[in-house]
């Protein structure tokens, strides 16, 4: 019967969390002021050293009511409860379980965070909520953009407040973060979050319903109107989100409040139409299809070109030109492959002009290529 009435419900909200260096006292923090009663899954990933022995679930269980366990392979979520990564292990969640695998050994880049991050946002969807606490290196900047996508909720700590700033900076630098708190102050922002009207509304799977109330199909007809873009067809999540983010940056009461400020201040509609259009990309960012287009696509075409003939790409939605950039990699290796000297040519083609002249400018933080050959 309990397994039964589990499965009637909807799924749970899983809440993601990333640390490394300087992570532990981030996480005290964090767990002191975090929600113990909203049927919250919390799922901690830190890097740990192979031959480090954890107190962390003796240290967390004095901030927290919430039962602390560590990962078993299979582990299915409970609601209200913590879950901790062991050492020399990585984990993904599916089908709302936890998958434990080895870590792989002689690896000088691993990124746990970034794969955990991700394998949240394909199960949870819009209830995936991703945290990035203290720590070095650039783990779950990439994770981060699929929980995104996903229509989730992305919570960074504050470089103020970590000890080592290097996660929380490449995860900012994104672009998407809904959030920069300290850790005492995410445990509201997520209750905030969880029990908005939107977020409430979530149906099971994960997925927000598809239909525009009338104030936000207002906006959307205002921004269709002076930016000759049509909104209608983003997640409902999403758009909601970045709707109410900016009513709390406004300070107006309400979205009603908020669309008749945005009949009267174009500078407001601009900043919306802005926020709405933050792009998510990266540096070979689906491998699946870049590997494709490495090993069969592009040698293909270089053979079929005929002599004396330019090759000619074009990338669409660049955002800031990761994947442009990408692919004219590609393209080069390719012709030196097939021996040719060939004049290659991308467009790269985006409605958000901040993006474009971004990727005009061509200049990525070292953190932007971290995971290439």
């Amino acid at each position: 019967m309990g397994v039964q009435a589990e499965a009637a419900g909807p799924p749970p909200f899983v809440v993601a969390i990333g640390a490394s260096a300087g992570g532990l006292e981030a996480l005290e923090q964090f767990f002191r002021r975090a929600p113990a009663d909203l049927g919250l899954c919390y799922v901690v990933v830190q890097h740990l050293s192979p031959d480090f022995e954890s107190l962390m679930d003796k240290l967390l269980a004095r901030e927290t009511s919430m039962p602390i366990k560590p990962i078993e392979d299979g582990s299915p979520l409970a609601p209200n409860a913590i879950y901790l990564l062991p050492p020399k292990k990585e984990v993904i969640l599916s089908e709302a379980r936890l998958l434990l695998a080895e870590r792989t050994a002689g690896r000088d880049l691993t990124f746990p965070i970034d794969s955990f991050f991700r394998s949240v946002a394909q199960d949870a969807g819009a209830r995936a909520i991703a945290v990035v606490l203290s720590g070095t290196g650039s783990d779950g900047s990439r994770g981060i953009c699929d929980i995104h996508r996903a229509g989730g909720y992305v919570l960074v700590q504050n470089e103020i407040t970590a000890q080592f700033d290097g996660m929380p900076r490449s995860a900012c630098a994104t672009g998407i973060v809904d959030a920069v708190l300290s850790p005492a102050e995410m445990g509201a922002a997520i209750t905030a979050h969880v029990e908005s009207p939107l977020v409430a509304s979530l149906s099971g799977g994960g997925r927000a319903d598809d239909t525009i109330d009338q104030p936000t199909y207002a906006i959307l007809s205002l921004l269709k109107n002076a930016c000759e873009i049509d909104f209608n067809f983003y997640k409902t999540a999403t758009i909601g989100r970045r709707i109410e983010r900016r009513v709390s940056l406004t300070g107006s009461g309400n979205i009603a409040e908020y669309t008749r400020q945005l009949r009267n201040d174009p500078a407001e509609l601009s900043a919306l139409y802005h926020d709405l259009l933050i792009g998510v990309t990266g540096f070979f960012r689906d491998r699946e299809v870049f590997e494709r287009l490495e090993l069969d696509v592009l040698p293909r075409l270089f053979q079929r070109l005929p002599a004396g003939e330019e090759f000619r790409a074009w990338v669409v939605g660049v955002a800031s030109g990761e994947e442009a950039y990408s692919l004219a990699i590609l393209l080069t290796e390719a012709a030196e492959a097939a021996g040719q000297q060939r004049r290659v040519k991308v467009f790269a083609s985006d409605v958000h002009k901040e993006s474009l002249e971004a990727a005009c400018r061509g200049v990525y933080p070292e953190a932007a290529l971290a995971g290439l050959t």
